[in-house]
Order: C-alpha cells, then sequence, then structure tokens
C-alpha cells in the first residue's frame, strides 16, 4: 500500500514517514520544508512543494495510485494563530481543502487528518472524550475544527472517508535517537525544558504556580509520537477494512504537571535544571488529560511509552545527540 504524508519533514510526519518505511508501505512525502527537514525524512519518494499548489500536488499523485494520504502539514502556534489567523486558515483551511480535492480528483478516498485537543477550548470536565462540546478559543482550533466538519460534509457528499486524530501533548522522539523535535520557534515544554538542561537556553520558565493543582502547575497530558504514529497506522488500516469515519481523542490517559516533567526531567539528565516562575498565561486551564477509551476499543491502539520518565530520555537521547550536530545559533 502507498501512503501520501504530507508534511513528512515536520515533528510528527517525520516520525510517521519512519515509521510506515519500517512496516513495509510504500511513502510518498510531500513537504515545503517551511518548518520541516528534508534530512528527517528516512526514505520514500519526496517531493517538495506545498499542498496549496496544484502542480507538487499532480506530481505527489500523479506518479503511482495513492491508497491513502495522512496530513501533518498544519501551523500550530496557538500565539501566533491569533496575531496571525488569515495565515493559519489560508494554511490549515483552505489548503487543506485544495488537497481534499485533489484527492476527489485522484480518487483517493482514504484520509487521516491530525486535528487537536485545541478545538475543545475551556473544558468543561476532564479527562475529555469526543463528545465533549467544541469551543475553540483561537484561530489555531477554530481552523482544525473547520476542517473536522469540512470531512463531514465530503464523507457525505463524495464518499471521502476520513478519520480526525485529535492529539493532546505530542512529545518524545524517536527511540532510535535519529528523529526529535526541531521547531523554530520551540514552545513545546519537554524540548524547552531540555534545552535548559544541555545549556541552550539560560532556563526554563513556569507560567504559574498558582493553579487548582496538587502542586499549583498546569497539568498536561504528554503522548509519546511513535504511539501517535502507531494510532495513525491502525486509523488507516480500519478505513482500508471498510470501517466508517471517525474521530479519536489521543493522550497517554494520565496527567503529569510542569513541576512533575521538570522535577524528572532532572532525575534523566542527573542534574538541576534552571527555573523561573511567571505569572498565568491567558487561556491555560489547569488540567487537559484526554479520555482515549475510543482509541483503544475501536482501534486497538495500545500506547507503548506511557511512562513520562521514558518520554523524556527519548526526547533526551535526540537533544544530546542533536547538539552535537546543530550549527552554532539552530535552536530546533
Amino acid at each position: 500500500m502507498h501512503v501520501l504524508v504530507v508534511g513528512g519533514a515536520g515533528y510528527i510526519g517525520s516520525h510517521m514517514v519512519k515509521w510506515l518505511r519500517q512496516r513495509g508501505f510504500e511513502v510518498t512525502v510531500l513537504d515545503n520544508l517551511s518548518n520541516g527537514y528534508r534530512d528527517a525524512v528516512k526514505g520514500g519518494r519526496f517531493v517538495h512543494g506545498d499542498l496549496g499548489e496544484r502542480a507538487a500536488l499532480d506530481e505527489a499523485f500523479g506518479r503511482a495510485p495513492i491508497d491513502g494520504v495522512m496530513h501533518f502539514a498544519s501551523y500550530i502556534q496557538v500565539g501566533e494563530s491569533v496575531q496571525e489567523p488569515a495565515k493559519y486558515y489560508l494554511n490549515n483551511v483552505s489548503k487543506t481543502q485544495q488537497l481534499l480535492d485533489a484527492m476527489r480528483a485522484y480518487r483517493v478516498k482514504h484520509f487521516i487528518f491530525s486535528s487537536t485537543a485545541a478545538i475543545f477550548g475551556e473544558p468543561e470536565r476532564t479527562p475529555i472524550d469526543e463528545s465533549h462540546p467544541k469551543q475553540p478559543i483561537n484561530p489555531y482550533g477554530r481552523g482544525k475544527w473547520m476542517v473536522e466538519q469540512m470531512l463531514q460534509d465530503y464523507d457525505a457528499a463524495y464518499g471521502l472517508k476520513s478519520v480526525c486524530l485529535r492529539y493532546f501533548n505530542a512529545a518524545g522522539a524517536d527511540p532510535d535517537g535519529e528523529l526529535g523535535e526541531r521547531h523554530q520557534p520551540e514552545t513545546h515544554l519537554i524540548p524547552l525544558v531540555l534545552q535548559a538542561a544541555a545549556g541552550r537556553r539560560s532556563h526554563i520558565t513556569v507560567f504559574g504556580d498558582d493553579y487548582e493543582t496538587p502542586d499549583g502547575t498546569c497539568i498536561r497530558d504528554y503522548i509519546h509520537v511513535d504511539d501517535l504514529c502507531q494510532a495513525h497506522g491502525l486509523a488507516l488500516q480500519r478505513l482500508w477494512a471498510g470501517g466508517a469515519s471517525a474521530v479519536y481523542n489521543l493522550g497517554n490517559g494520565n496527567g503529569f504537571s510542569v513541576r512533575e516533567v521538570i522535577e524528572t526531567a532532572e532525575a534523566v539528565v542527573g542534574h538541576a535544571i534552571p527555573v523561573q516562575y511567571g505569572v498565568r498565561r491567558p487561556g491555560d486551564p489547569a488540567r487537559l488529560v484526554a479520555d482515549s477509551r475510543r482509541a483503544r476499543t475501536e482501534l486497538g491502539w495500545e500506547p507503548r511509552y506511557t511512562d513520562l520518565a521514558t518520554i523524556i530520555a527519548h526526547a533526551w537521547r535526540w537533544e544530546t545527540r542533536a547538539t552535537v550536530a546543530r550549527p552554532a545559533g539552530e535552536n530546533g
């Protein structure tokens, strides 16, 4: 089977390409390298282009029959989406529609979409299951929710089957140490903590220590990137087997506080990490934890790396290897 991975040079996409290749799938990658790295693509056919360019889409779809599409090519910074909503609606919504229309033109019927917990907005209850109200509070979350609704309409009208996977906090790195997070700029907690541990940042800032949680810091659900890849593979297999379109929340099922992350990282790296405390950021809920029972039941998904120390250890292996190879001044 042949899978088109859009955004396959980015963090999760590159791990997905390696996962698929290890299991014998043919892979084509479409990426404009605006946020990805060509050297992160471990095999397969690479098309350098944008999902909004018809010529690039024709090159990606036209060489050989495609059996399924996985879409990772979204902008993901919540704060930037508030400042530049046009950028987010163009890439994350309009260009996704162009990708779906290319699928229609090439008669590709199976689509896996990287969605997000941001579609839920401020949580009314936790853990958050799939039926939780969708009330996104920023353009990033609203755009993802728009695409989910678009996919419902494309299924009803055109028979395009999809699975939307709503991530909570993707974390960790390839267990082999070959791939990891390289965001520019980096905004995720675990790599920021490890960059401080490696001396590439002066400290890590904790935004608020007065939340109604056991230690006063925010609690989040961290899911290992390799476990995310497994869920994507299972979701595509479900569609190939004739399954209906579906949505799934993906999380560890356990919440870890910011302070727990830092303390666990200190144990992994073997020394203290400089910490500074700041005020709360607007819109940061005290707890965000997924209810992933539906994915476990319907997909047979069983995350392997649920231990926080393991997630951080894999990320640290990447950080220490990448720091040696990274050019001076490169943060990601």
